[in-house]
This record gives C-alpha cells, sequence and structure tokens, in this order.
C-alpha cells in the first residue's frame, strides 16, 4: 500500500485503443496552425509590397536585362539599346476611345440645322467653284476627319485638331493623333497633312486628295487661343499625360537653366566625372548613365550631365571613334528634363564659377565607387562629385550601383525614351507603307562568312531560301520591309517577284539635305550638319522591323545556327 495521495484515474482520452485518433487530431492541429501562420504572413506580403523597378536586375545580368529574353536576333541586337517606352504596356484605356466614322456623322447631323442642309442644297454655287474653300467651316472639318477615317484603315484616330489654311484657296492642313491598329508600343503619334477639297456647282463639297505623312505643316502647332478639335473621349492636356510618347509633336530640347543666383545656391548637384563611359558601345552608356541618375533620384539632387557623347566605333562608317555627339542626338531630352532634375554640365561650371566663392558653395569630392550612394544622403554640401579613375573596370559608373548599392538604387528607365526625331522617322517610313506591312530581318555580313560559328547561316539567309522560309509566313503581294545589314539590296531582287519589297535607305529622303530632320538637326547643333550615323540607321530599321505586322527573325525563324554562334542557343 502506498502512502499519501493515490494516482489519478487513466482519462479516457489516454486509452491505448484512443492513442491513434489522438496523434491524427494534434498533426490536424498542427497543420490547421501553420496554414493560418501562412495566411497572415501571405496577407502582411500583399498589402505592404511594391513592386520593384520592372527593368531593375543585378547588375551580373546586364545582357539579358538590356536584350530579349528570347532568342530573336534583331530584337536582342548589342547595337541597339532598349529604352523605358519599349517596357511599357499598350494600356488602351490610357489613349481614351478611338474615333470612327459614325462619331463623325452624328455629330455633324447633332451640329447642323435642318433647315440648313436644305438652303444649301436649293442654292447655286456655280459662280463660287472658286471661291476660296473656308477651312473653319464645320462641313469642312467634318468632311476632312470622314476622309481621313476612310483612306486610312490601319490606324485608330485618337483626336483631330481643327482645320487651317493650306497652300492656296483649295488647300487645307488638319493635324491628328493616332495609333496603329495592331500597334505593340505605348505611343501615340502625330500626323498633319494638306487636303486638296474642290466645290460643285450645287455647293457640294469633296475631298479630292490627301497629301504625303507631314505634308500640313501649318496644322503642325496648335495656335494660340485655337479651340480644341474633335475628341471621342478627350485625354486632357499633354502634360497630364506623361507616360505616353507622342511621336510627331514639336521637340523643344533647349537646355534648362537656372532662373537667379539664389536658386542655384539653394540648390543640391551631382556630378560624375572621368570614368571609363568613353566611346564605349550605346549600352554599356545608358546602362551607366542611368546609375547616375538613379543616385541622383536617391539622393535628390539635380544631375548634373554632360551632353557630349562619344560615339563607339562599331556604328560609324569610318571605323573609328567619333567625338562630339550629342545625347539629344539619340535620346529625347524634352521628356528627361520635365521628368527629372537635371542641368548641363557647361551651364553648371559657368554658374558655379559666377556665385560659388560669393555664396560659400561648397563640394564633397567622392573618389572611391564603393562608397555607396546611402552614406552619402546625409551630405549637405551643394555638390556631390564623384571622381572616376583610369584603370578599367574600376572606373565604369555603374559600378556605384552594384553590390549593397543594387537593391536600394533604381534604375529610373520611364525617364529615357528614344529620339522623337528619329521616331518621327520611322512613323514616316510606316505611313508610307500605310501601317500595312510585314517585316524580316536578314542577318548576313561577318556572320554568314564565318562558317565555323554559323555553318548555316549564308544557306538559310540566300534568296531561294528565304522564298521559301517566307512562303507560309506572308502573303504573296504583301508589302515586306526587309531589315538586314547586307550592303547589296539587289541580291534581295528575286522577292520582288512575289512581294512588295522595301528598304532603309529607299526612305533616305527622310534624313538627306534640306528633310525636315536634317534642318532642326543641323538647328541644333549650332549650324552643323549632323551626320545619320549607323547608330541612328540600326535604331530605325529595328523600330521600323518592329511595327510590322508579322515580324520574322533570323534565328527564330530563318535558320537552325545560334544568334552568338555554335551551341549558343537557349533552350
Amino acid at each position: 500500500m502506498m502512502l499519501g495521495r493515490g494516482l489519478p484515474m487513466r482519462s479516457g482520452s489516454f486509452r491505448p485503443e484512443n492513442l491513434g485518433q489522438n496523434a491524427l487530431a494534434i498533426i490536424g492541429n498542427l497543420f490547421f496552425t501553420f496554414f493560418v501562420i501562412g495566411v497572415l504572413v501571405f496577407t502582411i506580403i500583399a498589402a505592404t509590397y511594391e513592386p520593384e523597378d520592372p527593368l531593375f536586375h543585378p547588375s551580373t545580368k546586364i545582357t539579358n536585362f538590356l536584350t530579349s529574353t528570347s532568342n530573336a536576333t534583331f530584337v536582342a541586337d548589342s547595337t541597339v539599346v532598349k529604352t523605358g517606352e519599349d517596357f511599357m504596356i499598350a494600356n488602351e484605356t490610357a489613349f481614351g476611345s478611338s474615333i470612327n466614322a459614325s462619331d463623325v456623322s452624328n455629330t455633324f447631323v447633332l451640329s447642323t440645322v435642318e433647315s440648313e442642309v436644305e438652303e444649301k442644297e436649293a442654292r447655286d454655287c456655280s459662280g463660287e467653284i472658286d471661291k476660296a474653300v473656308d477651312c473653319t467651316d464645320p462641313e469642312v472639318f467634318h468632311l476632312m476627319m470622314a476622309a481621313a477615317i476612310d483612306q486610312f484603315k490601319d490606324i485608330h484616330f485618337y483626336r483631330f485638331g481643327k482645320p487651317v489654311r493650306g497652300m492656296n484657296d483649295s488647300s487645307c492642313h488638319m493635324a491628328w493623333r493616332f495609333r496603329p491598329k495592331e500597334g505593340k508600343t505605348a505611343s501615340l503619334y502625330k500626323d498633319y497633312r494638306s487636303f486638296v477639297i474642290s466645290r460643285s456647282k450645287n455647293c457640294t463639297l469633296s475631298v479630292v486628295s490627301i497629301g504625303d505623312y507631314h505634308s500640313g505643316g501649318n496644322a503642325r502647332k496648335r495656335k494660340k487661343h485655337q479651340k480644341p478639335g474633335f475628341e471621342k473621349t478627350p485625354m486632357g492636356d499633354d502634360e497630364k499625360n506623361n507616360g505616353i510618347q507622342v511621336v510627331g509633336e514639336s521637340v523643344n530640347d533647349s537646355l534648362p537653366v537656372i532662373e537667379s543666383e539664389n536658386s542655384f545656391g539653394q540648390g543640391k548637384y551631382l556630378l560624375y566625372t572621368g570614368g571609363g563611359e568613353k566611346c564605349k558601345s550605346m549600352d554599356h552608356y545608358l546602362w551607366s548613365f542611368m546609375c547616375a541618375l538613379g543616385e541622383a533620384q536617391y539622393l535628390n539632387r539635380t544631375l548634373v550631365m554632360d551632353l557630349s557623347i562619344c560615339l563607339s566605333s562599331v556604328y560609324t562608317k569610318s571605323g573609328q571613334d567619333e567625338e562630339g555627339k550629342d545625347f539629344r542626338f539619340y535620346f529625347d531630352f524634352e521628356h528627361l528634363k520635365e521628368s527629372a532634375s537635371v542641368l548641363d554640365q557647361d551651364q553648371f561650371w559657368s554658374d558655379w564659377n559666377k556665385w560659388h566663392q560669393k555664396d560659400g558653395l561648397s563640394i564633397s569630392l567622392v573618389d572611391d565607387f564603393r562608397i555607396t550612394p546611402m552614406k552619402m544622403a546625409g551630405v549637405k554640401d551643394t555638390l556631390i562629385m564623384r571622381k572616376f579613375g583610369s584603370v578599367e573596370p574600376d572606373n565604369y559608373w555603374y559600378r556605384v550601383c552594384e553590390g549593397e548599392a543594387e537593391s536600394v538604387i533604381q534604375r529610373p528607365w520611364h525617364m529615357i525614351w528614344k529620339s522623337r526625331r528619329l521616331m518621327d522617322i520611322v512613323s514616316a517610313i510606316a505611313a508610307k507603307m500605310n501601317w500595312d506591312f510585314d517585316s524580316v530581318h536578314v542577318v548576313r555580313g561577318e556572320k554568314a562568312r564565318n562558317q565555323e560559328q554559323w555553318p548555316n547561316l549564308a544557306a538559310d539567309t540566300s534568296p531561294e531560301a528565304l522564298l521559301s522560309s517566307l512562303q507560309d509566313k506572308v502573303d504573296d503581294g504583301r508589302n515586306l520591309y526587309i531589315a538586314t545589314d547586307e550592303s547589296d539590296i539587289s541580291f534581295f531582287d528575286p522577292l520582288k517577284d512575289k512581294y512588295s519589297t522595301h528598304f532603309l535607305d529607299e526612305y533616305n529622303s527622310l534624313w538627306v539635305e534640306n528633310s525636315e530632320w536634317y534642318n532642326e538637326m543641323t538647328k541644333l547643333n549650332n549650324g552643323h550638319a549632323v551626320e545619320f550615323d549607323g547608330y541612328m540607321r540600326a535604331s530605325v530599321d529595328t523600330e521600323v522591323f518592329l511595327r510590322g505586322k508579322k515580324q520574322i527573325e533570323t534565328f527564330n525563324d530563318l535558320t537552325r545556327d545560334c544568334k552568338d554562334g555554335i551551341n549558343t542557343c537557349s533552350s
């Protein structure tokens, strides 16, 4: 017999025959607990998550970042960099509703009194046939809109500007904004054309002809106090449409200036000087420049930038690096200065030399890229100047954004667009084909001659092979834009029997002397002519190719060879 309290009686739930049920219950409770915790964690993450820069990747992935993830050679061609608008999704709601013929006719019926129509039908206009057309007449406006919609069937119209007088009494000029119906880029385009209008003996007006792309120069700029034209769904003022590039609008890429000594002294600035970026490829230059711009954004400082660019020999006819190029030749500086605080380096130093001693402005000099932007956040000096040495690769600007800074500094790609002047050439070429064409990129050149790395390329891109490859991809008689590095265009003559072939140099009137592009670039370059260089050619060729309704690429569609040589195809 035991002393003290006896043992408690065994609970029924802990009897041997119930242990299996108890174990299952405990396991079930544990799983439920983990499930609840998981739901809570997921909810917290979802509520606090902020998407990273869609173009933000580790610098070790620079090649994949700047090029397509596909094996498509032309899209991934390293000679042409991608910019912010290439990564924007074309969101139709951002453009508003497109205008169709019924919208125009319904508006005209609503704005016209029935008695006015009967009066015009009864009038005898035999003595007024040669009278000047009143381009401000609503009837003329609606007639021109209807004619444009009827003639250009492969584009969507979003805004018509009010017509203005053209070059003579029977001519009116009108502008409109549009997008190709099968457009893949998040851009709007502006065209302005000349309309020839005739009047019959019974007062009826009709459009006799519509001029070529940008033939209606009087309608290019909207006049002050001019009433708005016609929009189905107004998009608002241009400044409210940031994020949508409008190709064809007048470009204002004048250099920003500081308004006063006081404003200059109150500013905070970041400047990069020296380094190994000079005369490198454009993708290297842009990757580094975007690091500097990203740091300036992080530090809330104005980026002082050198607009001069040394063009790599990769893009020049001479085969030599060429100094004296301008950032504005290749990129949309107007969009950049409206999106970020930037100053031209020459202008900055001019102001600095005038005022820094008088106003006690100070400099913080940084000569080690390992000093991170986070460490510079508390610097109070007016100017932070990062100085880079001569030893590569430690003198590359983009080293500032590596390591610890990589997860903090996000490159603001949405601030960098391609030159709208170059994109206007692209739009003009597409317009000459009525935005109704297919495109093929044919790589030949050095790669076709190097049969060790590309054993099949020469044969697969011969005219006979091209005709065979394209027969199931492109319909007979189609406009076919051929982007190629083949110098002898007659090489493609056999394709003319099946297709209406087009090449970049066919449109050289768009950039030669006295063209709109040539004149504007000469003015931008202080009266000196600007060469349409290799990078510009590649950029325009690429962009036209990308606007084809069907796009056939060399290494995806025409050959078994890999873009970068033998055994380099991605799985």
